[in-house]
């Protein structure tokens, strides 16, 4: 397991984690928040694969409405 000590804003802290996809590279670290844990899943699995920019256009079509 590999920990990196960050000052995570509160707000991220209060959203269940099952309602979180969290991606990251070796400068950023994205995390997108759902409605529902299904709505999570269903995006890791739509998403499997994708490059971050191909993730971050399909959460904002499907997922932002």
């Amino acid at each position: 397991m590999y920990c990196i000590k960050v000052d995570m804003p509160q707000e991220i802290c209060e959203i269940d984690d099952e309602l979180k996809a969290i991606y990251h590279s070796k400068d950023t670290v994205c995390i997108w928040v759902f409605k529902t844990r299904d709505d999570r899943n269903k995006f890791m699995d739509e998403t499997a694969g994708m490059l971050k920019s191909e993730r971050e256009n399909h959460y904002e079509k499907k997922y932002l409405t």
